[in-house]
């Protein structure tokens, strides 16, 4: 019952950023804003719902356990993910988007969590994937999503990279 509880936020989180995206889509659009890779968007989308379904199902499907020693440690990745995402959110504010979308001559953001890392919300989506089907032993999950994850986020981070660079340019 707690780990739907947990599941059920998640997926709360999940739509409360979609609502923050489709009113910065909406922003960037109005400046002049460009989409990039839509082509990989609806896979991304697609791996998220499955993480969302297949981790409460394996768990109650294959009586995965709640292990403590597990559980817990992971419990507090999957909070340090939410704090972080929200932190690259707070940073990048309405140039912030589920989607690739660049306002051409915006300089690229340089503080917050931008000041170490390129792209610290992907760090956080990895520890998700990874943590939030393990805070219940669900490890298949786990492993599956990281591995359609690395895909994707090899072309998004790609895509991403090179919408940014043709704006500096």
């Amino acid at each position: 019952m707690a780990y739907a509880l947990l599941i059920g936020l998640v997926v709360l989180e999940r739509l409360a950023e979609l609502v923050v995206a489709r009113r910065n889509l909406a922003w960037a659009r109005s400046k002049g804003g460009v989409e990039y890779g839509r082509r990989h968007y609806p896979w991304i989308v697609a791996a998220h719902v499955g993480l969302l379904a297949a981790a409460p199902a394996e768990v109650w499907l294959l009586d995965r356990p709640f292990v403590p020693a597990l559980g817990w440690p992971m419990l507090a990745v999957v909070v340090l993910a939410q704090g972080l995402r929200w932190w690259c959110i707070g940073t990048l504010g309405r140039r912030w988007n589920t989607r690739v979308v660049v306002v051409p001559g915006m300089p690229l953001v340089e503080r917050g969590p931008y000041r170490w890392l390129r792209h610290p919300n992907y760090v956080a989506v990895v520890a998700e994937g990874i943590a939030l089907p393990l805070v219940h032993a669900a490890w298949l999950t786990a492993l599956v999503f990281t591995v359609v994850n690395a895909v994707l986020l090899t072309v998004r981070v790609r895509v991403e990279d090179s919408a940014l660079a043709l704006c500096r340019s």
